[in-house]
């Protein structure tokens, strides 16, 4: 009878948590229909995109403008978009980057029908070097990451699987290409179909689709996939317990609660919680603690403060604003701080608001400054190093921005899902790159 109690209200918590994650499709899938018939994704094509968003040379941020953008202390150096990399729905999501051995930078960059491919040279200008289809159908959902030179892709379109592409072949390119489905693959994994995010664990090969069917064993959790082989990816397992992943981190764990030093513990962000999870033995993972918090409306991503201390996480809600949830029922968008001194008992304990009203999207840390893609609001860049000195987030400050649609900006930002899908911060050169899901890709560089 226990036994049968206890799964039932698994079912339950299952069954309400798809209906949360089929509403926010559907918002989304709605808005971005209105924007289709308003004609958001045609206004950029070719010729009149360069007119549009005036990034033919570089355009510095001065007096808060870098051409019709609203900006501070973050240039413009360069702009494609999405038609002009291939896409013939001319509409973004995800990015992600790599650096090939000798230094040069390129950008994986996510459209409803595919990836594009470009190289930011050393002045900060972008170049388009072809493009990847998807593996099925066009869908607005698609991720990316890059571990060793292979970028691994998923998407939300039945039956995609993950591709597994070979950067360095973009090395010896001398005009575009668009790369063939069957032929061009260094391997096509198909252990499961759809998926919404993935996540990246480098130092350890793996890569974790999170967000497959429910009705799989794994239940939308992380599901595993060694990529040690790029040319032979296996699964050693999934975490289910807790159920649908939305996004995660996972490292190898260097914090101060000592019975998980060594450790590879994952940061999971299950759409009402925090979950985290160990799973150093892949057959047998063991879920550590699950978090709620305040405010909860639809937990999304989020990113640790420190790669070295791992004290402090950051967490972003992304339906906390529409929903009018706790604080951030004022609509500014809203950063959860949580001490997780102890893997077992995380607490929140602060939060961080931005100046103006937008919806949270993705979000890296990189010493001591968060990335933020925040929708609307475009590239919002915080300083997070307080978190320690002050948990509250009253000490946390914006430092620069770059918001790549000035639509809103003369009402201080709407709630809605416009704007930037997501950054990418991590290139030595310290160029960024911002992909907009009606605009296209954004090479900038923050010159605090």
């Amino acid at each position: 009878m226990k036994l049968s109690l206890v799964l039932l209200l698994g079912l339950a918590s299952s069954l309400h948590a798809q209906e949360k994650m089929d509403r926010l499709m559907a918002m989304k899938i709605k808005h971005w229909d209105s924007m289709r018939a308003a004609g958001a994704f045609n206004k950029y094509d070719n010729a009149n995109a360069r007119v549009q968003v005036q990034a033919a040379a570089p355009t510095p941020c001065v007096n808060g403008k870098a051409g019709e953008y609203s900006c501070d202390k973050v240039d413009l150096l360069s702009f494609l978009s999405h038609a002009e990399m291939g896409s013939s729905t001319k509409e973004g999501n995800d990015i992600w980057g790599w650096t090939s051995p000798d230094g040069r930078e390129f950008g994986a960059v996510g459209q409803t029908d595919g990836t594009a491919f470009v190289e930011i040279d050393k002045s900060g200008a972008l170049k388009y070097l072809g493009r990847l289809p998807t593996q099925t159908v066009s869908s607005p959902w698609r991720d990316m990451k890059v571990i060793n030179g292979y970028v691994y892709i998923g998407s939300e379109a039945a039956g995609h699987g993950l591709q597994i592409f070979d950067m360095r072949k973009l090395l010896t390119l001398t005009k575009p290409k668009t790369f063939n489905i069957a032929t061009d693959l260094t391997a096509l994994y198909t252990g499961f179909g759809s998926s919404h995010n993935i996540v990246a664990h480098e130092e350890k090969n793996m890569i974790y689709a999170v967000g497959t069917s429910r009705n799989l064993p794994c239940r939308g959790g992380l599901f595993m996939v060694d990529v040690s082989n790029p040319a032979k990816p296996t699964s050693p397992g999934c975490v289910s317990q807790d159920g649908y992943v939305h996004d995660a981190q996972c490292v190898v764990y260097d914090g101060p609660d000592a019975q998980y030093q060594g450790k590879e513990i994952c940061f999971n962000y299950n759409e009402d919680t925090l979950t985290i999870v160990d799973v150093t033995n892949k057959r047998s993972p063991r879920q550590i603690s699950r978090t709620p918090y305040a405010g909860s409306a639809y937990t999304h991503q989020g990113w640790l403060t420190s790669s070295t201390d791992m004290t402090f996480l950051l967490l972003d809600d992304e339906l906390d604003e529409q929903d009018q949830t706790g604080v951030a029922a004022n609509g500014r968008t809203t950063t959860y701080i949580f001490n997780i001194t102890s893997l077992a008992r995380p607490t929140n304990t602060g939060y961080y608001q931005s100046p103006v009203k937008s919806i949270d999207h993705n979000q890296y840390v990189i010493d001591g400054l968060s990335y933020q893609s925040n929708y609307n609001s475009g590239l919002r860049i915080v300083d997070v190093r307080s978190a320690e000195a002050d948990p509250t987030g009253k000490s946390f400050r914006q430092v620069g921005f770059f918001d790549c649609h000035p639509e809103d900006d003369s009402v201080g930002g709407i709630v809605e899902f416009s704007g930037s899908w997501s950054v990418y911060p991590y290139f030595r050169s310290g160029y960024i790159l911002l992909n907009s899901i009606e605009r296209g890709v954004f090479a900038l560089k923050y010159t605090g």
